[in-house]
């Protein structure tokens, strides 16, 4: 009989190897190759025989009439927005996030509602016994709801028991790395059996048309832990944002089959559990009743909705030979970089002797490129030392010539900072609709600068 060969599975990336060996080929991560006895054979190791086995299946064509997918609202407008409406009859959802952040509290404030309202939900804990997510419950005054719980990390234990009577609406699995299936050889949480737990619990929901929620653990980088091919499985993943410290969370559909991506919904953890904050704007915004210098806020866009955060800066002076520092939080360094060199390059301002500090207030992390030119009044104000109206708002993407580009829903940044008392707007010239606000448009950055600091 033939020794079984063995195979090393990276618990990154998912590939396969046939050594041991410290750092993947793949995804160049080192100590994540893991020996795997068991597991599924990929489609490249088996040998197919087309001529016998298989049906045929039907193809339709792009035109055909298909009705839309119902949906289940969960009752909390702000997880509907991020979801693009709810919960999608047979769809799989992944929600990552850093421990305890919040997520079990959501679904269990989630799962509750929809529960209240008639509807079959169960929660399966694999990390937590029932006697403990009940008391969870009665502490956030849902004790009442009529949820089924189990504690259970067997797939085959929780799919025969959901499999007996009716399916339920919503599926809640927390989390998808304390699920063992007895299919595959290795302990839970492995790149096999998240693989193929995953995909037993995706099928189940599919064929019973249960929307199906699975927690994620997420790594030190913020990334969801296991195999990135479980992103590919689901058809919504969310990322639960930020610090424990800190009373707000951000919610973000970074993948959605259903909806749109890039929502957000915005939370804050209070004693009875989380709470909806249907204005996020007045959220990020700091007290502005004195001009401070080296502050600006931008209209930021997540999705379809506006959302104003104030952008700080500051500069220190260095003695000569003193190597400068640049810190930066809730934006990114690379492009401040860009930012500064922009300043010397073009506009004549050094930096060079000073120690540069950015943050975005509120833990609130920018992503959008129209936010160039709020970093670039709020460097100016600090370096120049000389305060922008607080009444001014400033966006626009900055290019490497110096040149102050347009900026996609520009009218919606500026209706949503007029709802907020907002005055004049410091944004690319070519922007027409301005919402109401007195426009200073600008087609270079160099303008930008001798507008700021009155030349």
């Amino acid at each position: 009989m033939a020794k079984p060969k063995k195979r090393y599975v990276c618990q990154a990336c998912g590939s396969v190897s046939s050594q041991w060996a410290g750092q993947c080929g793949d995804c160049g991560d080192w100590n994540t190759l893991v020996e795997d006895a068991g597991g599924v054979v990929t489609p490249f190791q088996a040998k197919h025989n087309l001529q016998s086995g298989g049906r045929a299946i039907q193809l339709v064509g792009l035109d055909t009439d298909i009705a839309l997918p119902e949906r289940t609202g969960t009752g909390i407008a702000e997880l509907d927005r991020a979801l693009g409406g709810g919960f999608v009859e047979g769809s799989a959802t992944l929600i990552g996030g850093d421990p305890g952040i919040g997520k079990s509290t959501l679904l269990l404030q989630a799962a509750a509602k929809i529960a209240s309202r008639g509807l079959s939900v169960a929660y399966v804990s694999g990390e937590e016994a029932a006697d403990q997510v009940r008391l969870r419950a009665r502490r956030l005054g849902l004790g009442n709801a009529p949820v089924q719980l189990a504690a259970a990390t067997s797939v085959r234990d929780i799919l025969t028991t959901l499999g007996e009577g009716p399916a339920p609406a919503l599926l809640v699995i927390d989390s998808i790395q304390t699920m063992h299936s007895d299919l595959i050889e290795g302990a839970p949480g492995t790149v096999s059996q998240v693989r193929a737990s995953a995909g037993e619990l995706i099928r189940f929901a599919k064929e019973r048309g249960t929307a199906l929620v699975l927690v994620g653990h997420v790594t030190k980088d913020g990334s969801i832990a296991g195999p990135r091919v479980l992103e590919h499985m689901v058809d919504t993943v969310l990322a639960f944002e930020g610090e424990r410290s800190h009373q707000y969370r951000i919610l973000r559909a970074v993948k959605n089959r259903f909806g749109g991506t890039d929502e957000i919904g915005v939370f804050a953890m209070q004693s009875e559990g989380l709470a909806e904050i249907g204005n996020p704007s007045s959220l990020f915004l700091t007290h502005r009743d004195e001009s401070v210098t080296g502050t600006i806020v931008f209209p930021a866009l997540e999705g379809t909705r506006p959302v104003l955060v104030e952008v700080q800066a500051l500069t220190v002076r260095l003695a000569s030979g003193a190597t400068p520092r640049r810190a930066v939080v809730g934006w990114d360094s690379g492009r401040l970089a860009m930012i500064l060199a922009v300043l010397e390059a073009r506009c004549g301002l050094s930096f060079s002797s000073c120690e540069v500090y950015l943050n975005v207030s509120g833990g609130y992390r920018v992503q959008d490129p129209a936010a160039d030119l709020a970093v670039a009044a709020a460097l100016v104000s600090a370096l120049a030392e000389r305060p922008v109206p607080a009444d001014a708002i400033a966006f626009g993407e900055v290019a490497l010539s110096g040149e102050v580009r347009p900026v996609a829903h520009g009218a919606l940044r500026c209706r949503e900072a007029a709802k907020l008392g907002f005055g004049r707007a410091m944004a690319p010239a070519a922007q027409a609709d301005t919402g109401g606000l007195q426009l200073a448009g600008f087609k270079s950055l160099g303008a930008f600068v001798d507008h700021l600091l009155g030349r």
